[in-house]
């Protein structure tokens, strides 16, 4: 059905490996002009580069409002640091932070930590859901005022306020508290790509925003219809849930060369790609939200130094001109970006404390 909702946009900044921090700081900035709600960057214990989380922590001084979600790997880590580092990213972004969740399902990648041997996708998945659900507990396990830092009591934080999440999983267990006070949102916002059948259940269950991945209006709607209705199996409000289609771009004409290293073609495989030009992409945008399909688009650049320039000022321009999306940020935060509300801290009841 039409539909009036605001679009989402995001793009993916990340490509062959760089390890100065300027590279990733214009693509932010660039995509920030765009009043894009997120960038993504990319990670895998797979590839080599730099850590996505680390990388987007440099990034987070030196933009305003961009959302920055990197992608960290919940398979062969401890769920106690990932929730610390991402509620940190959002301490020092000031409340901008995603994670977009990921597994990790080769046995090469076992054998870089020696702690056990690859596991089945459903395995993992699961384990996957579970991290999201430990690290949402780790951060509401500190009451937002538990910080007093009184000088003159000599009184840091009071201890009535932080609750052990005594979680029990089928793979870890984790007492908390935290060691990081409760995150500016209160969650960052959590992403998962929902394409595949074992991290859409992950993804109802627990993603803020689901990616997905569809060559037809009529198929990503069925994806999101799909995902609302487990989310709401799950007893949560499918209102609350963003489906975007991830798309990879390619902008490109035949005078303008890719970047060394993805001169093959589109890095996802199996996955949807658009070859074109800036004005059709917006046209195709426009068509699929206004149907209803979607919520917005996931924008993935073949080429990040030359294809996020012409997304930002061509298609969003035109995006933009014809009043389709926002010229400018409403809010501070990555969750205000996507029009969701602050979670509630499970552990303070009204007028009391669990």
């Amino acid at each position: 059905m039409p539909t009036t909702a605001p679009l989402h946009l995001a793009a993916e900044i990340g490509g062959p490996p760089r390890y100065a921090p300027g590279h990733y700081i214009a693509l932010a900035r660039l995509a920030e002009r765009g009043a894009l709600d997120f960038v993504t960057l990319g990670d895998s214990f797979a590839r080599p580069g730099p850590d996505a989380l680390a990388v987007l922590a440099r990034v987070a001084p030196a933009t305003d409002r961009i959302g920055l979600v990197p992608t960290v790997t919940t398979t062969h880590t401890e769920p106690f640091h990932v929730s610390s580092a991402v509620a940190t990213l959002d301490w020092v972004s000031r409340g901008r932070a995603g994670w977009n969740v990921d597994v990790s399902t080769t046995e090469a990648e076992a054998r870089l930590f020696g702690r056990r041997p690859a596991a089945p996708a459903d395995e993992l998945w699961g384990e996957a859901g579970e991290v999201a659900d430990v690290s949402a507990r780790l951060w509401d396990s500190w009451e937002d005022d538990a910080e007093i830092r009184s000088v003159a009591t000599g009184r840091f934080i009071d201890r009535d306020k932080l609750h052990p999440v005594d979680f029990e999983g089928a793979s870890f267990s984790v007492r908390g508290p935290a060691i990081v006070p409760r995150p500016p949102q209160g969650h960052p916002v959590t992403v998962v790509d929902g394409t595949g059948g074992p991290a859409r259940e992950t993804a109802a269950r627990h993603a803020d925003v689901v990616l997905v991945r569809a060559t037809a209006p009529e198929r990503a709607a069925a994806i999101r219809t799909d995902l609302r209705r487990r989310a709401a199996a799950y007893g949560r409000d499918p209102d609350t849930l963003r489906v975007l289609v991830a798309l990879t771009v390619d902008l490109g004409d035949a005078e303008t060369a890719p970047e060394p290293g993805l001169e093959s073609g589109p890095p996802l495989a199996g996955g949807s790609y658009y070859r074109g030009g800036p004005v059709d992409l917006a046209e195709l945008i426009a068509r699929w939200h206004r149907g209803g399909a979607v919520d917005g688009f996931h924008l993935t650049p073949i080429t990040p130094g030359r294809d996020l320039e012409r997304i930002v000022n061509g298609t969003v321009a035109l995006l933009q001109h014809r009043s389709l999306f926002r010229t400018f940020y409403p809010g501070g935060t990555l969750r205000e970006h996507l029009g969701l509300a602050r979670p509630a801290n499970r552990y303070a009841l009204e007028g009391g404390r669990a």
